[in-house]
């Protein structure tokens, strides 16, 4: 019978996909086939030339949108594979050349960019913003002059003593654990530390910390005929409760008739006085997650679930790998059991993978973003082996012309959610929207079905999985 249900969530969750072109923090790369492709966009003198094989149509949109600095916008699911030569056309008829039967609009704007449309039926469904290819990707580098160091369990020895020692400060400390976050004056001071407590039996582990970006933008929509989700209203007591833990930036005020799905929030890097007139990432995520637990609502699934948002930004523009270990500390010591992690970065970093190893063990399920670059190589924490690594594609199994594709990717979801907020609709993309999506499916799942998280855990990695694309057949 589980099994079935399963079938239906899939099902329900693909008629969720919206195919994702919002290039947050997108970079479409050729490939050596398409070497030889090019746009040229003169804008001074208002010409085009292009020599373009075959593309996609997000990556010609993308380099409009960096040719032209036009804010540009795609109808979600328009779908057209861009075949054209020519040399010195006006825009308006490269335009017609590049787009074939598609609409389009130019909307010219005083004191700002233009914005172009493309779209099927109406100007107003163009809702999707695609975003010129970013700067190249920053490698993983650790924040400087820190370190994080755990002491051993009956060590003697206070953390305040051996950072007097070693002339660091202590600038963040993980409650119920002995792991602690140092700051020193430079790097030499750092090096001499590290060597100085890696032959000191009271320290048990010595690491790196490393910066965790705010995942993703959001952009408000003009209009949208996105139908509301519906929620049932949640069922009291403990019996079959399941407490998301929301790793992530401040949660605002819920819409009217959410509020009972959500706990206490907790803080473990200050106060960030979440106010303001639009919507946080994390309350973004914290309704995405709620989109899946109304799928899961469907089969008479989820109507005990929780939320409870562990803010690890604070006022800061971004967070560390630390204080994620500490958020994700403070919401298992809350009761949660599922972990939501649409965040991450390039850094590998063995104190947050030892901490999600033991906490794993113990029955927690994590689930991850993937990350919101077309590359393949490993993005944190999503890449550990215990974490479902989630990234974003179409209902055809397609991933986003923006999502990482790694080895390391365990199973695909929707790539944008149109959230509420203050009677305003939001459209978010990336892959921590389909992060939050597989988080309230599986922890609707663990609410109605009295099935033990690691065979749910299972059954989302069986059921969502990455389908490996079909190789080409080599020509004779």
């Amino acid at each position: 019978m589980f099994r079935g249900k399963m079938k239906f969530v899939r099902r329900a969750l693909q008629q969720h996909f919206v195919y994702s072109s919002l290039l947050c923090l997108a970079l479409v790369r050729s490939g050596p086939a398409f070497a030889a492709d090019m746009l040229q966009w003169r804008a001074k003198e208002n010409r085009v030339e292009a020599r373009i094989e075959s593309w996609e149509l997000p990556k010609l949109l993308q380099q409009v949108a960096a040719a032209t600095g036009w804010q540009v916008y795609l109808e979600p699911g328009t779908h057209r594979r861009i075949e054209a030569k020519f040399k010195d056309l006006s825009v308006g008829d490269a335009l017609r050349h590049l787009l074939g039967d598609l609409n389009f609009a130019l909307l010219p704007q005083t004191n700002a960019p233009s914005k172009l449309f493309v779209f099927q039926n109406s100007l107003q469904d163009a809702t999707q913003q695609i975003l010129p290819p970013p700067a190249e990707k920053k490698s993983g580098k650790p924040i400087p002059n820190e370190l994080v160091v755990t002491l051993k369990p009956d060590s003697k020895e206070s953390i305040e003593t051996f950072a007097k020692r070693l002339g660091a400060k202590v600038t963040g400390r993980i409650a119920g654990s002995k792991a602690y976050r140092l700051q020193f004056d430079d790097e030499a001071a750092t090096q001499a530390a590290r060597d100085q407590l890696a032959s000191d039996s009271e320290v048990s582990a010595i690491d790196l910390n490393y910066p965790v970006e705010n995942p993703t933008r959001l952009d408000g929509l003009a209009l949208s005929s996105q139908p509301p989700f519906a929620l049932n209203p949640p069922l009291n007591g403990d019996k079959s409760r399941v407490i998301v833990g929301l790793i992530d930036t401040p949660v605002q005020s819920q819409a009217s008739g959410f509020g009972n799905y959500f706990l206490q929030s907790l803080q473990v890097a200050g106060d960030s006085g979440a106010a303001g007139d639009s919507p946080t990432h994390g309350t973004a995520m914290a309704e995405t997650i709620l989109h899946g637990v109304s799928i899961a609502q469907k089969e008479g699934l989820g109507q005990n679930v929780r939320i409870l948002p562990v803010d690890v930004y604070g006022p800061n523009p971004s967070t560390t790998t630390f204080d994620v270990a500490g958020g994700i500390v403070a919401a298992i010591n809350a009761g949660a059991t599922v972990i939501n992690l649409s965040l991450g970065g390039d850094g590998d970093t063995p104190f947050l993978h030892q901490l999600i190893q033991q906490a794993h063990a113990q029955g927690i399920l994590f689930i991850g973003a993937a990350g919101n670059d077309p590359v393949t190589t490993p993005f944190y924490p999503a890449a550990y082996p215990e974490v479902i690594a989630v990234t974003a594609g179409d209902k055809q199994g397609n991933v986003a012309p923006y999502a990482n594709r790694g080895a390391f990717v365990d199973v695909l979801a929707p790539g944008t959610s149109v959230i509420n907020f203050a009677d305003q609709s939001y459209l978010v993309s990336g892959t921590s929207a389909s992060t939050a999506y597989i988080t309230g499916l599986a922890a609707g799942l663990a609410s109605g079905s009295a099935k033990p998280l690691s065979e749910i855990e299972a059954r989302v990695r069986a059921g969502m999985a990455v389908t490996p694309p079909v190789p080409s057949p080599k020509s004779p």
